[in-house]
């Protein structure tokens, strides 16, 4: 086993050494998703520590889903949780759950509670409870408290039959109502919801909550390590309460870790089904968002998903990580593992009036240079090819080492050295051509005689092969680097340019056959992936990934 990386680790090593809490046991982990929306960024740091601290110990990790709230869950969530944790490359074997499994279980322990003094029914309104909850320096007060046991089995009982509307009986823990932590000034861990469950339908109309049936379920499960984010801490004396007064197999031990936080973006999944719901994305997996379904969608690979959450650490305070350092990660994989290609975005035309006309030929070309396995491929080069508008200004303006008339000789990427002469004008004065003379001696775009080449390399498709596509460049989703901050609106942070469409893109034969998920290093433009929903053989769509430049490394 290798050596511990972060305080968890250390807490469990210490945990199943001899004489400590789980000595001689299984590490056992779980991942608890609500199925009430799809997974993002900040889900995939948990389930990294969830079922990377299995793997590490050798031990389990359990997938449940948190299904005790059945108001907003769907089973459309739980089946793209699945598709998302296997995605990454993590499994859970046979050890599928849902919270709801357990309700029978929840209920029992609910009614050892009351029969030993413990819990009671409580009349208190909403309202009522907020009022009654106390502060600093006043305790809590509810006029139920001492509720005789029977008459709180008998009014349970009868809550669970349906005998009362939303909101007339809750159940209440009996603790401490002076505590401190106002989590244990007697919460409620039953409320009556006349609501149908997406699993177990009418059959219930009480539902447990999470911070009671939570614990159970992990001790019902056999979890030693309940690992969760930061905003649990102060939970965790509720958890240890719950498995000290029930009669559930084992005590697991919880520990909280900060959660993560990325800027442009939120991790709300409350906002972002806002953002579906209003129409102000595509959909959960739209390119901006940060699920992982977007995230894949948009062409991120596992192992950079996997490699950031591993690089930012485990730690006891939040912070917030920038999403360059997400770019950046996605970059390092793409440049050892994706193709290279020439697209043209922007196109224009360029014709080298001094090579032969009906003349065309092949160059072979790598594939990707940091992959000498990767090979090479064939691309067609002839009289007429297109490069991208921007590569040509008739006027130059300073350092502009591209292309312009009497300018300096340019290479076209792995065909030859060519020298702009001029250009053709439509009749609205509108540039249509470039034109430019080739030098017949510089095959493979390197000149014959070792001369310096003074101009870029410019990047180009030819016109008789080119393949035609529709390209989106994506930028953040939001303007703003803090939109979740609590003194702003995050809907007033979006950015009206996190997406630009181009179409009449031309690319090279050889992507013709292109499909998700293949992924492109575009020379000179970024990296791009196949769009896994609109794309088809008859109407190409690429998504940009992620950009050349690395602005996170020159920082």
């Amino acid at each position: 086993m290798e050596e511990s990386t972060n305080f968890i680790h250390a807490f469990i090593e210490e945990d199943i050494a001899p004489g400590g809490r789980f000595a001689g046991q299984q590490v056992h982990t779980r991942f608890p998703p609500e199925p009430n929306g799809y997974l993002h960024i900040g889900h995939c740091k948990a389930l990294c520590i969830d079922f990377g601290t299995a793997e590490k110990f050798g031990g389990l990790c359990n997938l449940r889903m948190d299904d005790t709230n059945p108001a907003k869950e769907d089973t459309e969530y739980v089946e793209a949780i699945q598709e998302d944790i296997h995605w990454l490359g993590f499994d859970w074997g046979d050890r599928f759950f849902y919270g709801s499994d357990y309700f029978e279980q929840d209920y029992a322990y609910a009614v050892e509670l009351i029969e030993k003094g413990l819990a009671y029914v409580c009349e208190l309104t909403a309202e009522e409870f907020v009022r009654c909850r106390g502060d600093l320096t006043h305790p809590a007060v509810s006029p139920y408290r001492d509720r005789p046991i029977a008459e709180s089995l008998d009014l349970f009982a009868r809550m669970r039959a349906g005998e009362f509307p939303d909101g007339k009986y809750t159940l209440r823990a009996k603790i401490d109502l002076a505590s401190g932590n106002f989590n244990l000034r007697d919460p409620v861990i039953y409320r009556i919801r006349h609501v149908e469950h997406h699993r177990q339908g009418t059959a219930w109309c009480i539902y447990p909550m999470y911070d009671f049936a939570h614990p159970i379920q992990d001790a019902l499960e056999g979890i030693t390590h309940s690992l969760c984010t930061l905003e649990f801490e102060e939970h965790r004396p509720l958890y240890d309460w719950v498995v000290n007064n029930v009669s559930v197999p084992c005590k697991p031990r919880q520990i909280e870790f900060a959660r993560l936080g990325i800027n442009y973006t939120v991790m709300s999944k409350r906002k972002l089904r806002e953002l579906v719901n209003r129409g102000l994305v595509s959909g959960w997996d739209d390119p901006r968002m940060p699920t992982l379904c977007g995230l894949r969608r948009r062409g991120y690979t596992p192992a950079s998903i996997r490699n950031f959450c591993e690089r930012i650490g485990v730690a006891k305070v939040n912070s917030t990580i920038e999403f360059g350092f997400l770019e950046h990660c996605l970059r390092e994989d793409l440049n050892r593992h994706a193709n290279r290609a020439m697209a043209v975005l922007h196109p224009i035309r360029l014709t080298m009036t001094n090579y032969p006309e009906g003349k065309s030929e092949e160059f072979d070309v790598e594939n990707n240079p940091e992959d000498p396995a990767a090979g090479t491929r064939k691309v067609r080069f002839s009289r007429t090819v297109y490069i991208e508008a921007d590569d040509f200004l008739e006027t130059p303006v300073p350092k502009f080492k591209r292309l312009y008339p009497d300018g300096p000789e340019c290479r076209l990427k792995g065909a030859y050295l060519i020298r702009c002469t001029g250009c053709v004008r439509d009749a609205d004065g509108n540039v249509t051509e470039v034109l430019a003379t080739y030098d017949p001696e510089s095959a493979g775009g390197n000149p014959a005689d070792g001369r310096k080449v003074k101009g870029a390399t410019i990047h180009w498709v030819d016109v008789e092969t080119a393949v035609d596509a529709e390209i989106r460049l994506y930028d953040n989703l939001f303007a703003d680097e803090a939109p979740d901050a609590a003194d702003k609106n995050y809907m007033d942070c979006l950015n009206p340019n996190s997406l630009t469409v181009c179409t009449g893109c031309k690319l090279e034969r050889a992507l013709a056959g292109a499909a998700a998920p293949d992924t492109f290093q575009f020379l000179r433009l970024g990296y791009f992936c196949v769009d896994n929903r609109d794309s088809t053989p008859d109407h190409l769509v690429f998504n940009r990934s992620v950009a050349l430049k690395d602005s996170f490394v020159k920082k």
